[in-house]
């Protein structure tokens, strides 16, 4: 498949795009709003950078990149766009009216087009994957130069691109430069026909993820209005449907040794804050939601983290933590993220999208993989009932976070070689 029949088939298919947005509105009402940036329709000024962060993740990772990119070319007009409501509400919280902000339209030629011609930028930054054949092939024939910035590549992304040359192999070489995580993904992106001298390897931004005393200081006051200095406290954060019920079941297992145990169980997508509640409630546990501020008692044994922007916070309240979407085939999200609060860490065997990351923790001993809802149970109650090894095993992954850090720096350097080229 090229690009001409890609987009025919995006034409083809794109009423379902309607569908696909009313139906997350149904889940989530902060798809209901802003369709018209989703078809690239609303008035935008023009722009010098434009930098798409995608969803909540991307955005965390990439907050610290252009506030460098800010500090250091004030005279830079900068729009920042997303995909999702999420990645919305960081830039905003991040930047407020200091960049322009709205969602990346569908990669239909007419709408990327359209926007491309309102914003006119000479530059373009996209992070980690999050690669659209139009969007890329039009902005470099506008004469946007395009840097794709915190790139990863699993071994699965590779696969499908490989099995579309004339779509994905074009698309690749028109980036002007592509900053990896890793030596194994700038291979790949090389094997897939990227000139090696465009690729640099610049490890990950999310190495770079800045704890301030404040949020740990907040965390550690937060255990403490809950009364919970002492009791067992762990995180299941970013959790999807088909891993809750994994969830309490480990956590039954963590009761019946410690009754006055306590799960935090925070899902990925705002979508599923009420489902994963009537879970919690249907399989019979003493439960508050975040949302509601209800207070933790003595007999509260699950928490539903159902707000947005305190994952890192239970972190840093918890004595470990489980990272999901790994217990599904879904690829996993940042372990790094607990580690850099101070927690051991697991995860399922489905953690591709941070394969690497993942195994230097679990070589350094702060991480572990676990298969199932009982072997994750299994090692809760063994770090449980020995804090010494649970310490040793937060103190690898710090160390791990701190002898990697320097992306930050490598991938500015690589912006500022692009802006200024």
């Amino acid at each position: 498949m090229n690009r001409f029949f890609y987009s025919a088939l995006l034409y083809l298919l794109s009423p379902l795009l309607i569908v696909y947005l009313a139906f997350r509105a149904i889940k989530s009402p902060d798809y209901l709003g802003r369709w018209g940036e989703r078809f690239g329709l609303t008035r935008l000024k023009s722009t010098d950078l434009l930098i798409h962060s995608v969803s909540m993740g991307e955005t965390l990772a990439a907050i610290p990149l252009i506030r460098l990119i800010q500090q250091s070319h004030p005279e830079l007009s900068i729009t920042v766009t997303t995909s999702s409501p999420t990645g919305s509400a960081e830039v905003r919280k991040a930047f407020g009216g200091s960049v322009q902000h709205c969602y990346l339209p569908f990669d239909l030629p007419w709408c990327v087009n359209r926007f491309l011609r309102q914003l006119s930028p000479k530059w373009c930054l996209i992070m980690e994957t999050e690669l659209w054949p139009n969007l890329v092939a039009i902005a470099a024939k506008r004469g946007v130069r395009l840097m794709l910035a915190n790139a990863r590549l699993s071994a699965k992304s590779a696969a499908q691109y490989a099995k579309r040359p004339k779509l994905s192999q074009p698309m690749l070489q028109r980036l002007d430069v592509i900053a990896a995580q890793t030596q194994v993904e700038a291979q790949r992106f090389i094997e897939l026909g990227v000139s090696p001298d465009r690729v640099t390897v610049c490890g990950s931004l999310k190495f770079d993820l800045s704890i301030t005393p404040e949020r740990l200081a907040n965390a550690k006051l937060l255990r403490q209005t809950w009364g919970r200095e002492t009791s067992p406290i762990w995180v299941a954060g970013s959790v999807h449907p088909g891993e809750f019920d994994a969830m309490l079941t480990a956590h039954r297992q963590v009761l019946a040794q410690w009754p006055d145990a306590l799960l935090i169980i925070a899902p990925r997508h705002p979508e599923q804050f009420n489902s994963v509640a009537q879970v919690v409630a249907a399989q019979g546990f003493e439960s508050v939601r975040r949302s509601e501020n209800q207070p933790v008692t003595p007999k509260t044994q699950v928490l539903v983290g159902d707000t947005m922007g305190e994952l890192l916070t239970f972190y840093g309240a918890a004595d470990q933590a489980f990272v999901g979407g790994t217990l599904i085939e879904n690829g996993g999200h940042n372990p790094l993220e607990p580690v850099a609060m101070g927690v051991p860490v697991m995860v399922g065997p489905n953690h591709w999208d941070f394969a690497q990351i993942t195994q230097m923790l679990a070589d350094a001993g702060g991480l572990r993989i676990v298969g199932s809802a009982q072997e994750l149970g299994l090692n809760l109650i063994q770090y449980f009932e020995t804090p010494s090894q649970r310490q040793q095993a937060a103190s690898a992954g710090l160390a791990v976070v701190e002898a990697n850090r320097g992306a930050l720096q490598r991938q500015f350097a690589l912006a500022q070689s692009l802006i200024k080229a």
